[in-house]
């Protein structure tokens, strides 16, 4: 099921979507922390003439890991290669990734979770002692061949930081995790890329969306691109609350933020009665697959608490009997 509200992957051949982007701290709103941080860091390591120490960003997807890679490397000065680990495949596919980068260059490995063990071995040297370590044959004529590559800086990313394995998690100098947006950086958001789409947008209208990109950045560009269009299509030249609201309303993205999807996730908690209900018994009944439940639905509805997981599995909380006007079932156990 297509969803307005699908955190969609940007892709690097698409350069209108790269084109909305931030390319410097002042145009990328939000993550102040993370953003203090990286700068004395970055800052530090060009004194020193030095690669940055390699760093691992990790929260739902559409929170601006990406960006904050393109970020580091204009910082840096570094040139960036980009991939993701499912297209690492063979140790070898790593090590010739590894071996054409040059001095203080930038590898940036979207996924990295999904890095098979064979590949991750690779890893373990190249980022400790910056050198390959190749395995040529098998049985007692194997031999191992050590290859120096440049110090590089390698940039993960992730939305299940569980999943990494603990050597390579700590073998990342610096871990970072990013959360959702509140309203106002949204809307600020939402702003400066209009002016990029060459449209105006009302600040209630940017504020509008805002309220319904679900705290994401991906989905509060995506909304205003569809509200661009009704508003074109009207004859308009500025976004305003009227045109916002109309076209919000007829994507079916609800003011909390909600699709039919998420109302129907919701609902089929409240219809349990407070039955704890397993991540399979949801997907069956909503025809979806449990990773799109795992990393698309739930991490919004957890982090504002309309949903609590427990041992037992998922159950909806007092804000979301509230919400939809359920009464809430009182349970011995």
């Amino acid at each position: 099921m297509e969803r307005v509200v699908e955190i969609e992957k940007i892709t690097l051949d698409n350069n209108y979507e790269i084109s909305l982007r931030p390319s410097s701290w002042e145009e990328y709103i939000g993550q102040s922390k993370i953003k203090k941080n990286l700068k004395v860091f970055i800052e530090a390591a060009r004194k020193r003439d030095e690669a940055l120490d390699h760093t691992l960003f990790f929260g739902p997807p559409g929170l601006g890991k990406t960006t904050l890679a393109y970020i580091i490397s204009n910082k840096m000065e570094a040139n960036i290669k980009v991939t993701t680990a499912p297209m690492i495949e063979k140790a070898g596919d790593l090590a010739a990734i590894l071996t054409n980068l040059e001095e203080k260059d930038i590898l940036f490995i979207d996924e990295i979770h999904r890095l098979s063990p064979a590949v991750e071995e690779i890893l373990y040297s190249a980022m400790e002692d910056f050198r390959l370590d190749i395995i040529i044959g098998s049985g007692p004529a194997a031999q191992t061949i050590k290859i120096d590559i440049p110090q590089f800086t390698l940039i993960g990313a992730t939305t299940r930081a569980g999943m990494i394995s603990s050597p390579l998690r700590d073998r990342f100098g610096m871990h970072f995790r990013l959360r959702f947006y509140d309203e106002e950086e949204l809307s600020r958001i939402i702003e400066i890329a209009s002016g990029k789409l060459h449209i105006k947008c009302e600040k209630s209208a940017s504020l509008e969306m805002a309220k319904r990109s679900r705290g994401t950045p991906r989905i509060a560009l995506r909304l205003l691109k569809r509200i661009r269009d009704f508003a074109e299509v009207e004859g308009a030249d500025t976004i305003n609350m009227k045109i916002a609201k109309f076209g919000l309303d007829e994507l079916g993205v609800n003011e909390m933020g909600f699709d039919e999807l998420d109302v129907g996730f919701l609902k089929i908690l409240l219809e349990s009665k407070g039955k704890p209900l397993g991540l399979n018994t949801i997907a069956a009944a909503l025809s979806e697959d449990e990773v799109t439940i795992e990393d698309v639905i739930e991490p919004y509805l957890l982090a504002n608490g309309y949903i609590e997981r427990t041992a037992r599995g998922r159950v909806a909380t007092a804000k979301t009997y509230e919400l939809f006007k359920f009464s809430q079932p009182h349970l011995l156990f």
